[in-house]
């Protein structure tokens, strides 16, 4: 009688019911409550990202003149773009910039964290915050005070190098600015590389180094056979990093120009010539394809990079 009655029992009745109904309420509260912190950022994300993205196309597509008003003209612009002397040679100056600086940066970027995380410097501490202190001052205020520094006539390297008896060199010439906006980028942002490597290094298993150091590897033989190959996705992060913020070069270009405006023009990086079409010359319908194809530059090539990383690594199948 009592098994029949509880096995023709509906379904959802009995003891079970009200604890499932309590947790089916208590998901519920936290997915709102997910919601709720979600919210702002989505808004900010929203109305700062994606409208702007939506409407800088809807005015790529327009043109607007003073006779005729705004006419729409499809890919016009980008056409237009794609053969533009100005936009070409920026995007080219970058590509050389990414060569060169990026490296190089990099380069002591890791070699200062492996330093740091061998633990055989001294003042390790101190030496970690004084790497990162450049990348704390605002890129406005690095660029003014290496401006100054590479003044021909009132600079101190400048004067440093009459006072030995030799011709200052012009780190503003055509020749240098290049090289000159490079050593500002890699001074600010070395720290913030090391930064990242150096924390993942500091992820690494620690039984990995007793086991190298029970097989008598060097610190040159772990550095290379396991630091790094740990570090590689960090590194790989950098690199994109870098990648964005070398074709986005602005600040640079920007105040350099008052101390060499013969030497920096209106479109001497595309992200300047971009901001330079739409503030100076008023056509913000081409600067906004400028910039799309900036973007699109910027996709490839970061795209390319990743996908060459990941057919080097070894597939574990």
């Amino acid at each position: 009688m009592t098994q029949a009655t509880v096995a023709g029992a509906p379904r959802g009745t009995g003891a079970g019911a009200l604890p499932r109904k309590r947790v089916s309420i208590t998901k519920r509260r936290q997915h709102m409550a997910a919601y709720a912190f979600v919210l702002p950022f989505m808004v900010v994300f929203v109305a700062m990202l994606v409208v702007p993205l939506f409407f800088s196309g809807y005015l790529s597509v327009f043109k607007t003149q003073l006779v005729g008003g705004t006419q729409f003209i499809g890919l016009s612009n980008y056409i237009q773009a794609l053969t533009d002397p100005a936009f070409l040679s920026g995007v080219g100056r970058m590509a050389l910039f990414l060569v060169i600086q990026v490296p190089i940066m990099l380069g002591l970027a890791i070699v200062f964290a492996l330093a740091l995380d061998s633990g055989r410097v001294r003042g390790s501490k101190a030496l970690r915050l004084l790497i990162f202190v450049p990348y704390a001052v605002p890129g406005v205020v690095a660029t003014l005070m290496w401006g100054y520094l590479y003044g021909q006539d009132f600079g101190p390297i400048a004067q440093a190098v009459r006072a030995v008896g030799l011709a200052a060199p012009d780190l503003l010439s055509e020749s240098n600015v290049l090289g000159s906006m490079m050593n500002i980028v890699t001074w600010e942002f070395i720290g913030y590389n090391m930064i990242i490597i150096y924390s993942a290094l500091r992820a690494i298993p620690a039984e990995l180094y007793e086991a190298a150091e029970i097989d008598g590897a060097s610190q040159w033989r772990v550095a290379w056979s396991i630091k790094l190959p740990a570090v590689r996705p960090a590194i790989l992060l950098t690199v994109i990093f870098s990648i964005i913020g070398t074709f986005q070069l602005f600040n640079e270009p920007s105040l350099l120009h008052n101390l060499a405006p013969n030497v920096i023009d209106n479109g001497y990086t595309p992200n300047y010539y971009a901001y330079n079409l739409a503030f100076t010359n008023q056509d913000v319908n081409y600067a906004a394809a400028i910039a799309f194809l900036l973007g699109l530059v910027i996709a490839i090539v970061s795209y390319v990079v990743q996908l060459s990383t990941q057919r080097r690594e070894p597939r574990n199948d």
